[in-house]
């Protein structure tokens, strides 16, 4: 009975989701777009147009080339916000890079210099923290004064996915994704959202804490797919299908507080080639600092876009090309400026973001193909090839994560019982090499560097968790010199998969991760909670303790209390859930104060 109701739920999903687009194809073929001004007006940023990329001269050459070319015209049917990805740790951790210890930690991103929305953060007096539908200001040093001073709330169809934070101007972005639920019969299966789903960013003045005053709300159709903050400008990228309705192209719309703008064909770029289906990737530059200029957006009409890598000067977006071919498109960022500069493709495809890394003029990608064989690839700024190593890992295995740093790459490959660990010489370009492999038992799923002869890993083993400190000062015979393993009948933490959720501060020698431990097979008997480390090369990794959110009487299933990130000011770890703030002495980790949520 249950599969019946789910299957007749799919069924009245996507017949909402296709009357949905309907009504918009009509409404645009009629021009009715009530309730909006005057059209925005064209950006201000000229988009030279590169030779791989080609522009529509007008909307029917747009619909002929997709109805020719696309090898699906129609409705995807989109889910509901858990379904949202989230895209998105320094080169350096924020504390090697300065002189003494910090006073608060800072979200783990992969380049410095490049910041990336998360659910939190901290400027070392306040928190900004997305919880369900609401943004909440917190005051949050000292610790026994924590309090709420304010929160900011989204309607029913609104979800916040991440915010940036600049505390020298005052100003809050928070960037989220807006979905029109469907009204089904009170029986029906309400997972189903319909295809109108838009990416908002919204900025804010937070000179006053207690009162955050709107400044500008931009949003754009399509799902949020990533983004970064550089300086004053933030870069985020949406995605739309290429919807034709009854020979009428839906195009990406753009509204800035109370205009609208539509993306022309024109403004289309795309590379004349066929695909199942294509996407509308849209880049947009948003100036938190002056909301006079109007944002700059650059349009590819690409496929299903997969991963996303920025530097301080580029962004880079890979799709898979075919079967056994990622497509790259290097795209010129600078300030409002934003361009397509080149493109490339290599062979397989990258695991994520942390596959991939831009050094010394070169662009260098791991990647897998769908026969399991691992390679890595060096490109120049053309992302014409200079350099690669090919199919270096014995027949069968799979690429469990990668990292770049400097002049190497270490590079974790796995079989069902072990998990070779690669170093990986890049310092020339034109000749990649092996310096050296290691085998230990399970798999790594993220890696992260502690300093220049030392990677930390985070993966699985047997079933649980396990953190893992790699002495790498010789290549050639690099060793496992310390490691953690949880026990349990299973462990999972969300740090092989996200990791803003991984706080590590050597200077502190402070590693945290959250973590989910199922004690026995036999009952829900579990415990989930941040796990505390002190990680020195003398001493390896040593349990602290551990700090939880779950109440007397809950088990380990009331998700709502589960910890999904930690950060620290001064000598105060906070940790957090969905429900409630739990602040700790670093120290001991006794309970200094904390704060629930509704």
């Amino acid at each position: 009975m249950q599969k019946e109701i789910k299957k007749r739920a799919s069924v009245y999903g996507v017949t909402a989701v296709l009357l949905a687009v309907i009504l918009s194809a009509l409404c645009y073929n009629l021009g009715v777009i009530p309730g909006f001004g005057p059209p925005i007006g064209p950006s201000p940023t000229p988009n030279p147009h590169p030779e791989f990329l080609s522009t529509f001269s007008s909307y029917d050459e747009l619909r002929n080339y997709l109805l020719k070319n696309s090898g699906t015209q129609g409705v995807f049917p989109y889910y509901g916000p858990s379904d949202v990805r989230i895209l998105g740790p320094d080169v350096v951790s924020p504390a090697e890079s300065t002189p003494g210890l910090k006073l608060y930690s800072t979200t783990n991103v992969q380049v410095a210099g490049v910041d990336e929305a998360d659910i939190v953060k901290t400027d070392g007096e306040y928190i900004y923290l997305v919880s369900g539908s609401s943004v909440y200001i917190l005051k949050a040093y000292p610790p026994e004064e924590a309090e709420v001073l304010s929160n900011i709330t989204f309607g029913d169809d609104l979800y916040p996915i991440g915010v940036f934070v600049d505390s020298t101007s005052h100003r809050l972005a928070v960037l989220g994704s807006k979905y029109e639920p469907w009204t089904f019969p009170s029986w029906s299966y309400s997972g189903y959202y319909c295809v109108d789903i838009k990416t908002f960013a919204n900025i804010y003045d937070i000179s006053d804490k207690e009162n955050p005053a709107s400044l500008m709300n931009f949003t754009i159709t399509g799902s949020y797919f990533s983004s970064r903050m550089i300086g004053d400008y933030i870069y985020f990228v949406a995605s739309q299908p290429t919807y034709i309705i009854y020979d009428t192209v839906v195009l990406p719309k753009i509204y800035l507080n109370n205009a609208m703008k539509e993306i022309g064909p024109s403004e289309i770029h795309y590379a004349n080639v066929s695909d199942n289906y294509y996407q509308y990737t849209t880049i947009v530059a948003l100036n938190t600092q002056n909301i006079t200029e109007v944002p700059t957006e650059y349009t590819i009409m690409l496929g299903g876009t997969s991963s996303m890598y920025v530097s301080l000067s580029n962004i880079y977006i890979t799709f898979p090309e075919s079967y056994e071919q990622t497509s790259i498109y290097r795209i010129r960022i600078e300030n409002s400026t934003i361009y397509s500069a080149a493109h490339g493709m290599v062979n397989g495809h990258e695991l994520n973001q942390f596959s991939m890394d831009e050094y010394s003029d070169y662009f260098r990608i791991a990647t897998t193909t769908w026969m399991n064989k691992n390679n890595l690839y060096v490109l120049d700024m053309n992302l014409s090839q200079v350099g690669n190593l090919t199919d270096f890992a014995p027949p069968g295995e799979t690429m469990d994560s990668a990292r770049f740093i400097g002049n190497r790459c270490y590079l974790s490959t796995s079989t069902p019982r072990k998990d070779p660990f690669f170093v990986i010489d890049v310092e020339n370009a034109s000749e990649p090499k092996i310096l050296g492999n290691l085998s230990i038992p399970g798999f790594t799923r993220y890696l992260h560097p502690y300093d220049d002869d030392h990677v930390i890993g985070i993966g699985i083993d047997g079933g649980n968790v396990k953190i893992t400190l790699f002495d790498v000062s010789d290549v050639s015979a690099p060793i496992n010199m310390s490691e953690y393993k949880f026990s349990g009948v299973w462990s999972d933490t969300s740090a092989l998969t996200e990791h803003k959720a991984f706080l590590f501060d050597k200077l502190k020698e402070l590693l945290v991760i959250p973590v989910s431990i199922k004690f026995d097979s036999y009952s829900v008997s579990s415990w989930q909670g941040a796990c505390v480390f002190n990680i020195t090369l003398e001493n390896g990794l040593v349990l602290k303790g551990n700090v939880t959110h779950l109440e007397s009487g809950m088990n380990g299933y009331e998700y709502a209390y589960w910890v999904n990130r930690a950060l620290y000011i001064n000598d105060t770890l906070y940790t957090l859930s969905d429900k409630k703030i739990m602040m700790n002495s670093l120290e001991d980790l006794l309970l200094i104060n904390e704060i629930s949520f509704p």
